[in-house]
């Protein structure tokens, strides 16, 4: 690979105030300058490539600054300025009054070859996201693909700073026969977005920092319409986008799933997991995480339904080695880290999320049984276990009144080494707090609670006497009696009152008339509160 670079480093030096335009016009670092820093009241300080090191021995004073800010362009609402046909950024910051105390002046570099690592992706027709740290190439990488692709087919960039195409009304040379959009401030990113696919017929459409839940929105449109979509992200790997919930949409969205018991188990996850809501906007997804080596997702789809599923992955690594040579192998198998697990529902380490370990929590209630007598009757006769619960943060008497619809026996210890569970909420869960830490080094069993209501403990407590499972006849029992009810309201029975079951029992069995066309209420009250079924009024 050759690399040419431009900079126009001159030019940047040229606004500086002299006594540090001196310094690094005599300083042999300044050709891998990076950017320059000055404060109000310190010492200026140089970024280089390598090391960041201070400029002379006097402090930044107000003329300093204004002499810089006569030079250049006008900051905008983002406060970043530029130099006009350069591909340097100016930005500012400000005190409380608006006055600028600070300015980081940033090289901007065109650097052509670099494209050339992943030229075949660039040239395809497929949508690409670049994910990377700050400073590690994104939109150099953008810049160069714009330059490479407009030689035979109309690119816009949609270029929201002045960034990749440069300060001023002329775009720099670096994007070739690109056309490129200027946004006047970065909350319209959006509508320029659209505007660009509406008014100017793009065959690709080049955008750097998509960082909005709009401009994740508009991004989805323009690939639903066949344009090709080229933009970078903010974060590191696949793993960080999933999880964000602003851009989690450019990889498809995600969306919350309840499985049945057979398949959580299956899976190996928790019974309510993540699963991807749509297609993905983007097909490839490239983790730069240096200028020449990269990690290449090639069906992005696919791998975030593996991430999703505790599978692990192959992704394709791609490097530049010594000899300039582009080097290409799969890299070594990657999971899901602890974090995306336990975020996931996945069943990782002694990590645990929304749901216990149903499999666990039982192996240990069987294991307690010999030494343990039944204590009061489940809701078909069943005797149940008493379950010990160590509440932290729940509402206790919800959790009681819980038990009592379902007819489970509950007790609450105090004694962390007496507990068959602890149940918190997801709050005091994510806080890591000295008694859940105690608990999972004990292999005590911790089920995390989204919100503190009734209905929540319910469906807990249905997860833990795994009411639910087809080896227990309650709930089956209610939802065939449902079924009979609807039948013979179809053949023109007027009503049918059904028998009294929990809040969670019958919100499926309104969701069965519903589907039926028929209507249904609720009479009574707790613990004979029932469903009762009957044809629409018209």
């Amino acid at each position: 690979m050759h690399l040419t670079i431009v900079d126009n480093l001159e030019q940047l030096l040229a606004v500086l105030p002299p006594p540090l335009r001196e310094l690094l016009d005599t300083d042999p670092r300044t050709p891998e300058l990076v950017e320059v820093i000055m404060d109000l009241g310190r010492l200026p300080e140089a970024r280089f490539s390598q090391e960041d090191d201070t400029l002379g021995a006097r402090e930044i004073e107000f003329d300093d600054l204004e002499q810089t800010i006569r030079r250049i362009g006008d900051f905008g609402r983002d406060n970043r300025a530029g130099i006009e046909r350069t591909l340097h950024r100016i930005s500012a910051i400000r005190n409380r009054n608006g006055q600028i105390i600070g300015l980081t002046c940033r090289v901007g570099r065109a650097i052509s070859g670099t494209i050339e690592i992943i030229r075949d992706m660039i040239e395809g027709d497929r949508n690409i996201l670049l994910l990377g740290r700050p400073g590690v190439g994104k939109t150099t990488l953008l810049r160069e693909a714009a330059r490479v692709l407009a030689a035979d087919r109309r690119v816009v960039i949609v270029d929201t700073s002045n960034e990749i195409a440069g300060d001023g009304d002329i775009p720099h040379p670096a994007i070739g026969r690109a056309r490129r959009m200027q946004v006047a401030t970065p909350d319209l990113q959006h509508e320029v977005m659209i505007e660009a696919v509406e008014n100017h017929m793009p065959e690709t459409i080049i955008i750097d920092e998509i960082g909005r839940e709009l401009e994740a929105l508009a991004a989805r449109t323009i690939a639903e319409r066949g344009v090709q979509l080229i933009g970078t992200a903010h974060g590191n790997t696949l793993e960080n986008l999933i999880m964000n919930p602003t851009l989690s949409d450019l990889v498809g969205g995600l969306e919350s799933v309840t499985l049945s018991d057979e398949e959580a188990r299956r899976r190996g996850t928790r019974k309510t997991v993540l699963e991807r809501r749509a297609p993905p906007t983007f097909d490839v997804l490239i983790e730069i995480q240096e200028r020449q080596r990269m990690v290449l997702h090639q069906d992005v789809g696919s791998a975030v339904d593996g991430l999703l599923r505790g599978w692990k992955l192959k992704p394709e690594l791609r490097q530049v080695d010594e000899a300039g040579a582009i080097q290409q192998e799969l890299t070594d198998t990657q999971g899901p880290s602890e974090q995306f697990s336990r975020s996931a529902g996945l069943r990782q380490g002694a990590a645990r999320d929304l749901n216990i370990d149903s499999e666990t929590f039982h192996r240990r209630d069987r294991a307690a049984s010999a030494t343990r007598s039944p204590k009061a009757n489940g809701t078909n006769g069943t005797r149940h276990q008493t379950l010990r619960v160590f509440p932290f943060g729940i509402g206790q008497n919800k959790l009681r009144a819980a038990s009592r619809n379902l007819n489970v026996p509950v007790s609450f210890v105090t004694d962390l080494s007496h507990a068959d569970v602890v149940v918190t909420l997801r709050n005091h869960y994510r806080t890591q707090s000295h008694v859940l830490s105690l608990s999972e080094r004990a292999d005590i069993p911790v089920y995390v609670l989204r919100n503190n209501t009734a209905s929540q403990m319910e469906r807990m407590l249905v997860d833990l006497f795994h009411l639910g499972s087809t080896d227990l006849d309650p709930y089956d029992a209610a939802i065939r009696e449902t079924q009979a009810a609807i039948r013979k309201v179809d053949a023109g029975l007027d009503n049918i009152e059904l028998s009294p079951q929990p809040s969670m029992v019958r919100d499926q069995q309104h969701q069965l008339a519903r589907a039926a066309n028929l209507a249904s209420n609720s009479l009574g009250r707790e613990p004979h509160r029932r469903v009762k079924i009957f044809r629409q009024r018209t």
